[in-house]
């Protein structure tokens, strides 16, 4: 039976009933090691003369039981699921890079190295020509794959993404050479701290937006800065398909306030569009009235702005999105979408990749249907590159799309 149990796994991973990977590893490892038990015991074939009690077998039981449950933890929290659909013309490849930037010293480490920034881009494969370059940068404690279905659907249609990992702020970080980076806690508790009542006031929490701010936009410039360079003479593929004229920048909460952030400072960005994120470099603090209030300067780089309910319900009553809430006024061009029934984590793909831990950090289960909340928002975003960046028709939208 323990034989048999092995084989059908292996047949259900070969047939891609199963498909292999990190979430099966522990019960392929215990299939194994009761395969090879098995194997052995039927190889000796010896009559046993042991006295089989009821406690032993209680015991091995729920052991047993224990051990099964144990191996398919990762399976539960981490369930198999479909990819979002990906609709274009282009198979896409990836390549990971580290960066070092040799102008900056890690603040988060006492070694004295210079900082380092992990990306992973997704582009055309095999083909010929130059894309349109997008920046992403992640949510407040996320990593760079937040949003992959939207990175590979916007790379199927003509685009180069690079998504960046923050070092210290991404819950955790693979470099070129192994090494894991784990989030800092000093930062994990500056923002967990932040959403709480009483414990900063408006103005040591617009210290610690400007602190944060400068970091991502750093490591935002420094990633376009080196692109732009490797795209002039680095031989590899994903550099040869740049087109450093037309680029992009985005991201997912405080990674969308930095992307906002970087459509006003460099001029040779041509769109942003912000997923669920306060304007804050749009924010002023306000000594008179010991709050945050919009800057009121104008703000020429088209954008489009995609919100879930979560942050839909405090635009006009929250100050931290008094900018968001007058971005007609103060924009040339601003777009704005909102999802309706959509949690917060609702327009990356976590809620996908692990609904269990998504309900559990958002407080509850979102309304709408997650494909097709995030295979809209992939929809809209290419549409709106598309019009920013390649010039194709113009951008619409419906405004509000429901739940699903």
């Amino acid at each position: 039976m323990r034989i048999v149990a092995f084989a059908a796994f292996v047949i259900l991973v070969f047939s891609s009933v199963i498909v292999w990977s990190f979430r099966w590893v522990l019960l392929a490892a215990l299939l194994v090691i009761l395969a090879v038990i098995g194997t052995a015991s039927l190889i000796r074939n010896k009559a046993s003369n042991r006295d089989y009690k009821i406690s032993r077998i209680v015991v091995k039981a729920v052991m047993m039981t224990l051990l099964l449950v144990l191996v398919f933890v990762p399976a539960l929290v981490f369930p198999q699921h479909k990819l979002p659909k990906v609709t274009g013309q282009y198979e896409v490849a990836t390549a990971t890079y580290t960066y070092i930037d040799k102008n900056r010293i890690e603040e988060f480490a006492d070694t004295g190295k210079n900082r380092f920034v992990n990306v992973q881009y997704w582009y055309p494969e095999n083909s010929d020509g130059t894309y349109p370059l997008l920046v992403f940068s992640h949510g407040a404690s996320g990593i760079k794959t937040s949003n992959a279905s939207t990175f590979r659907e916007l790379a199927s249609h003509g685009y180069v993404v690079c998504s960046i990992d923050h070092p210290y702020h991404s819950f955790y970080t693979v470099s070129d050479d192994g090494s894991f980076t784990l989030i800092h806690s000093d930062y994990k508790m500056e923002v967990d701290n932040a959403n709480k009542e009483g414990i900063y006031t408006r103005e040591q929490l617009y210290g610690l937006i400007q602190k944060w701010m400068k970091l991502r936009t750093d490591d935002m410039n420094f990633i376009i800065d080196t692109i732009i360079e490797k795209s002039r003479n680095d031989t590899a593929p994903v550099y040869q398909h740049i087109s450093k004229d037309k680029i992009g920048v985005f991201g997912h909460s405080m990674g969308g306030a930095a992307s906002v952030w970087i459509g006003r400072d460099r001029k040779d960005v041509s769109a942003v569009v912000n997923i669920d994120a306060p304007f804050f470099s749009e924010l002023a603090y306000n000594n008179e009235t010991g709050d945050f209030a919009a800057s009121g300067k104008a703000y020429m780089t088209p954008i489009l702005n995609i919100y879930s309910d979560d942050v839909w319900k405090q635009l006009g009553s929250n100050s931290t999105y008094a900018a968001n809430y007058i971005a007609d006024k103060n924009f040339m061009e601003a777009y704005t979408v909102h999802f309706q029934g959509a949690k917060h984590l609702s327009l990356t793909d976590f809620p996908l990749f692990s609904p269990l831990l998504a309900k559990m950090l958002q407080g509850g289960k979102a309304a709408i249907d997650q494909y097709y909340c995030i295979e809209t928002e992939n929809e809209l975003i290419l549409k709106f590159f598309d019009y920013t960046l390649k010039g194709t028709g113009r951008f619409t939208s419906e405004g509000t799309y429901g739940s699903r």
